[in-house]
């Protein structure tokens, strides 16, 4: 009886090491995480030229400080370090080396501009710190084969350009298209998407005319595209020439179907400085509510946005877009870390950022859902068509995915 006893003594005290040896184990950390936290780096322009976007990083601080009040995730609270780079991408490199060599962060979160993710995507690939949900929309920045360690949020240039290509080929298949875009990468993606998705029928595009940021103005560039008979105007712009350009279509008496790319559709910096008279009928895309569209002032996902404000970021605007796109990147990522568990380790990180399926942020437009995979870091690639009525964008049509190149 003794011999049994000390058989089963033995045997629950090898389970039990056993068990304890196995919860030790499904807890895996690189550095930046521990049992009590997650640290996460981010570089945000607090000052200079771009300082609009300073409220990119603040509501983020505040919506992780709301998880950190409500038990943070899986248990760990999120320390959120931020630096400011004022924009510059020299002060983006600095800081960013600060965020991983002394401050030894998990990952980068929401480095913010095309130039400035540019200027640290080598330097974190390199290191295999993941460069996560980058704010930018250029292509370099969704390309899991050459740079495994960089994923951006927004929807890419490539994947908007094929969007409007699906809208043209369907509502005017026999179209002359004239392109104006800024030449750059962004404006160079728009066109590239343009023409993937036009397939082979990129022969309907008639005319491509760029322009320089520092051009005074896009007039010659209206005019020559009125001459070659373009009927539907493809507008690759930003705010400052979009605006011009709606301007010039007027004073010209020239009523093309006009389309305007996503960055150039704020309402506040580009159609009401061309005149909001004049830009009635225009065209774009979006993947995202409006906080002050009145259709979605009972929408339970925008009710608990402005509950937030009210409580973390009092002296913020409600109605300011760049504070709810903020909301929903930080919302996706608190998705990411759920999915990881108790394995806080960067390779992680990087598989399950690589493996949203079907996640439905609070300001998705109905019908829109996250989805990635191993070979596909586009996180947005689902928008619906709108069209300003001269006082406010209205959404119609099917919600149009960019399913890759055609022809």
């Amino acid at each position: 009886m003794t011999n049994r006893r000390a058989f089963l003594a033995a045997t629950a005290a090898l389970a039990f090491a056993f068990s304890a040896s196995q919860a030790l184990a499904q807890k895996k950390y690189d550095t930046g995480a521990s049992d009590t936290e997650i640290k996460i780096g981010q570089t945000v322009p607090f000052s200079g030229p771009y300082s609009v976007y300073a409220n990119i990083g603040k509501t983020q601080a505040a919506y992780f400080k709301m998880i950190n009040d409500q038990g943070g995730i899986n248990g760990r609270k999120i320390n959120l370090i931020q630096y400011d780079d004022a924009y510059s991408p020299p002060k983006t490199v600095e800081q960013v080396r600060k965020l991983v060599e002394g401050d030894e962060v998990l990952f980068t979160f929401q480095l913010i501009g095309t130039a400035a993710n540019a200027a640290v995507q080598k330097y974190l690939n390199g290191k295999k710190v993941p460069q996560l949900l980058a704010s930018t929309g250029a292509a370099r920045f969704n390309d899991p084969q050459n740079y495994p360690w960089t994923i951006a949020y927004n929807p890419n240039y490539v994947s908007e350009g094929r969007i409007y290509a699906k809208y043209i080929l369907k509502e005017h298949p026999n179209a002359k298209i004239g392109v104006l875009y800024q030449n750059d990468d962004m404006g160079r993606d728009y066109l590239a998407g343009l023409k993937s998705g036009l397939g082979d029928k990129a022969s309907m595009i008639v005319g491509e005319l760029s322009y320089e940021v520092t051009d005074p103005t896009v007039d010659s560039q209206v005019v020559k595209l009125k001459s070659m008979g373009v009927d539907v105007f493809f507008d690759a712009s930003t705010p400052k020439f979009a605006a011009q350009a709606i301007k010039k279509l007027a004073d010209l008496g020239w009523t093309p179907v006009h389309i305007l790319d996503i960055n150039a559709s704020p309402i506040s910096a580009t159609l009401k400085p061309a005149g909001l008279d004049i830009s009635k009928g225009i065209i774009s895309t979006q993947y995202g509510k409006e906080p002050g569209d009145p259709q979605w002032k009972d929408d339970p996902g925008v009710k608990a946005f402005f509950a937030f404000m009210d409580k973390y970021f009092p002296e913020g605007d409600k109605l300011n877009t760049v504070n709810t796109y903020a909301y929903s990147v930080a919302e996706l990522l608190t998705q990411v870390l759920k999915q990881c568990g108790d394995d806080l380790t960067r390779e992680n990180v990087m598989k399950q950022v690589a493996n949203i399926k079907d996640f439905t942020p609070s300001f998705a437009l109905p019908g829109i859902k996250i989805n990635t995979g191993p070979n596909d870091y586009r996180v947005n690639k689902q928008m619906q068509m709108m069209k300003f009525n001269g006082e406010r964008w209205e959404l119609f049509g099917p919600i149009i995915e960019d399913t890759g190149p055609s022809g």
